[in-house]
C-alpha cells in the first residue's frame, strides 16, 4: 500500500530523489507540502492547488478536531473528499500546536495523569532489552520541581496534557491514543506519532524530559494505530542537544516506518548541524520529512542532507502580508530571504510582474503596482495572489531540485543560489 523507492542520489551531497506510493496517488520527491491548517491553504482551492503543482497537502489535527470536528470529517468522506482534494493528504499530530498555543506561555509541568510527580528516565519507553544501550546518562527532575506552576491555556501530564479550546473554551484532554484516533477518523494518508514539543529556553534537562515524554507516546502511538492504509511517522526531538538528537533518531528509525524531524533548534545553523547528526540514523528506504520548514536557503540545505518532505506557512503567510519571493537573476538572496516586500514605495508605478520570468497565474496577469495596490488596501484579491506566487514559487524551485538531482546538477543549482 506504501512504498518508498529511491530514483538517484547525488554523487557528492546526500540529495536524492525518490517515490513515495500512498493510496492516493504517487508523490516525487524532494517535495513541498502546502499546509492547509484548518483544510484549507489560505485563500486557495483545491483546484489552485492543483494547478500550482501541489502533490499533497497537510492539515492539522488539533485545529479540525476543534472546528467542525474529526466526526463531521469522517461523516463527509474524510480530509480530501471533505475539501475536493483527490491526491495524497497528511495531518501532524497536534503537538506542536499543543505547545504553541499553551505550554509555550509558561514553563513546562511535569506529572503523571494523576497527579504525581514523575522519577527520573523510565525504562518503559524501551520494547526489548537491546534498547537499554541507547539510553543516556540520567539526570534529576530537580530544576522541573522547582519550575512546576499553574497554566492557565494547557498543562502537560506523562500521559498526554489538558488544554482549553479556543473555539468555546471547553477543557480537552489530548494524549497519543487520542491523536491517531482522530487522525484515523481525519483519513490522511500520512499521519504522524503524537510528539511533545521542547521549548528552545529549556535547558539540557528539561529537553531530555521532554524528550523522554515523546519516546513513550510515540510507542503508544504506535500501539493506537488501527487502520493499516495511514503511514505513521515518528518524530525525532531533542532539541539543540547532540546526544539527544542522536538517541531520537536511532530510536525513531528502529520503531517507526517514516521519519518526521520536529522540535525547536535556535537558530539556521543549529537546524543544519541538527539534520547533520541525526540522517545517518536513518535507513534508505524511509521517508524524511523536516516538519514546519520551507524557506529557500532551507530546502536547499536540507535537501543536501537527504530530507525528503518539508511543510511550511511561510509562502501563503508572506504572500498575505506583500513579502513575495523572488529569483536570483531579479535580486532574491540569502539576506533578503529571496524576497521583495510589495508595500514599498519603489513598486507603486512599478510595471513588471512580480517575478520576471515566473510563470505563475499572478506574474502572468499584474502588475507589481496593481498587487501593491490590492495589498496596501487591505483587499483579500492581494492576499490571494500573494499566496498564489509564493506557493507557486516555493513548490516548483523543489521541483527543480529534483530534476537538478535527476541530471547531476544539485551541486551547482544549490551554489547558483546560495553564492
Amino acid at each position: 500500500m506504501f512504498k518508498f523507492t529511491i530514483e538517484t542520489k547525488d554523487k557528492t551531497t546526500k540529495a536524492r530523489a525518490g517515490k513515495l506510493v500512498t493510496p492516493h496517488g504517487e508523490i516525487l520527491t524532494p517535495n513541498f507540502n502546502p499546509v492547509g491548517t484548518q483544510a484549507t491553504v489560505k485563500t486557495l482551492s483545491a483546484q489552485d492547488l492543483k494547478d500550482l503543482g501541489s502533490q499533497i497537502v497537510l492539515a492539522n489535527t488539533y485545529h479540525l478536531s476543534l472546528r467542525p470536528g474529526a466526526d463531521v470529517i469522517e461523516k463527509m468522506g474524510g480530509i480530501g473528499k471533505f475539501m475536493s482534494w483527490e491526491g495524497p493528504t497528511m495531518t501532524d499530530s497536534g503537538g506542536f500546536q499543543v505547545f504553541s498555543l499553551g505550554v509555550a506561555q509558561k514553563e513546562h509541568v511535569v506529572q503523571d495523569i494523576h497527579g504525581r510527580k514523575m522519577s527520573k528516565f523510565s525504562k518503559s519507553v524501551f520494547l526489548d532489552p537491546s534498547d537499554f544501550s541507547l539510553q543516556l546518562p540520567a539526570v534529576t527532575k530537580t530544576r522541573a520541581d522547582k519550575e512546576i506552576q499553574k497554566m492557565k491555556e494547557a498543562r502537560v501530564h506523562e500521559e498526554g496534557v489538558w488544554f482549553y479550546s479556543y473555539t468555546d473554551g471547553k477543557k480537552i484532554w489530548f494524549d497519543a491514543s487520542e491523536s491517531i484516533r482522530l487522525q484515523e477518523q481525519l483519513g490522511a494518508d500520512l499521519i504522524v506519532a503524537f510528539d511533545d514539543h521542547e521549548s528552545p529556553f529549556w535547558d539540557y534537562e528539561l529537553t531530555k524530559l521532554s524528550l523522554e515524554r515523546t519516546s513513550r507516546w510515540g510507542i503508544a502511538s504506535l500501539e493506537a494505530q488501527k487502520r493499516k492504509d495511514q503511514l505513521l511517522y515518528g518524530v525525532v526531538h531533542g532539541g539543540a542537544y547532540e546526544d539527544l538528537r542522536k538517541f531520537s533518531a536511532g530510536f525513531t528509525d528502529k520503531y517507526f516506518p517514516a521519519i518526521a524531524i520536529g522540535g525547536s533548534y535556535t537558530s539556521k545553523e543549529v537546524l543544519y548541524h541538527v539534520l547533520d547528526w541525526t540522517v545517518p540514523y536513518f535507513q534508505d528506504d524511509k521517508p524524511r520529512h523536516l516538519l514546519g520548514i520551507g524557506e529557500v536557503q532551507d530546502l536547499f540545505e536540507g535537501i543536501a542532507r537527504g530530507i525528503d518532505f518539508f511543510d511550511c506557512v511561510a509562502p501563503t503567510r508572506r504572500g498575505r502580508h506583500g513579502n513575495l519571493y523572488i529569483h536570483p537573476k531579479n535580486g532574491g538572496h540569502k539576506e533578503n530571504n529571496f524576497t521583495i516586500q510589495i508595500t514599498n514605495a519603489r513598486f507603486e508605478v512599478d510595471p513588471e510582474p512580480i517575478d520576471p520570468g515566473c510563470e505563475c497565474f499572478t506574474c502572468q496577469n499584474f502588475t507589481r503596482a496593481y498587487v501593491r495596490h490590492l495589498i496596501k488596501a487591505d483587499e483579500q484579491l492581494g492576499q490571494r495572489l500573494g499566496g498564489i506566487h509564493n506557493e507557486h514559487f516555493i513548490i516548483n524551485l523543489v521541483k527543480q531540485m529534483r530534476e537538478a538531482i535527476l541530471d547531476g546538477r544539485f551541486v551547482e543549482m544549490k551554489d547558483e543560489w546560495l553564492q
